[in-house]
């Protein structure tokens, strides 16, 4: 009796099917113990980074309470109490909360009329690549703050001048602290045009806008006297 071609396509099916039997098998033979390996070793690393991720949570929890236990301290006027609190976090927190923790520490040094030693934790701010950029900015202007009196002007012009560009957002801070310098270095049409442009600024604090506003009526009145002299 002919097979027909129905039949012949199903035992073709069946052999098919069992050459990949054997195939895997062979390849089981072969090849198992690796790709349990494999297995096993992608399991260990996907069970790491989940550790790894509680683990950076469960830290910067712990971070955020201490800075929190620090503010409270501050708050409370127990600089004393917040002290090793923040020391702790200087040494050991992450970024962020090193670059918090030193600033605040700054702070706390300056009331304390420690002056160069509040200046150095803001340095220390402003030198460390692992931090933000804001946060490098405003240590800048801190530490060239409470350095002014003891710098050369062209030093506080080289350090702030990328900050007191418009549209900066510490144009109303640097802006000030370099239109001091040129007055001080004998510029006072750079003053103008850096305390008008602070003057109109609108994103700078009120205060500082004032003052700007001042500073040029001060400046135009002593190119008048000049003049008239």
């Amino acid at each position: 009796m002919a097979v027909t071609p129905h039949t012949d396509e199903a035992f073709l099916r069946e052999v098919d099917e069992e050459l990949r039997r054997d195939q895997m098998a062979d390849v089981w033979t072969r090849y198992g113990r690796l790709i349990v390996g494999a297995i096993i070793g992608g399991l260990a690393v996907f069970a790491a980074i989940l550790g790894w991720r509680y683990w950076t949570h469960s830290h910067a929890e712990g971070e955020a309470v201490k800075l929190q236990s620090a503010y409270d301290a501050i708050g409370a006027n127990k600089p004393d109490q917040a002290a090793p609190i923040l020391a702790d976090l200087d040494s050991s927190g992450g970024p962020g909360y090193r670059a918090i923790a030193r600033m605040l520490e700054g702070n706390q040094l300056l009331q304390a009329g420690k002056a160069k030693e509040a200046a150095a934790k803001f340095a220390a701010v402003a030198g460390d690549d692992a931090v933000g950029k804001p946060y490098r900015d405003l240590a800048l202007i801190r530490q060239t703050t409470i350095e002014f009196d003891t710098l050369a002007p062209q030093t506080v012009i080289d350090r702030l001048q990328p900050l007191a560009g418009k549209g900066s957002a510490y144009l109303g801070s640097a802006g000030e602290l370099v239109a001091i310098s040129y007055l001080k270095q004998g510029k006072p049409n750079a003053a103008r045009d850096l305390f008008k442009e602070i003057a109109e600024g609108e994103d700078v604090p009120d205060t500082i806008r004032q003052r700007a506003v001042q500073m040029v009526d001060a400046i135009d009145v002593g190119a008048t006297d000049l003049k008239g002299k």
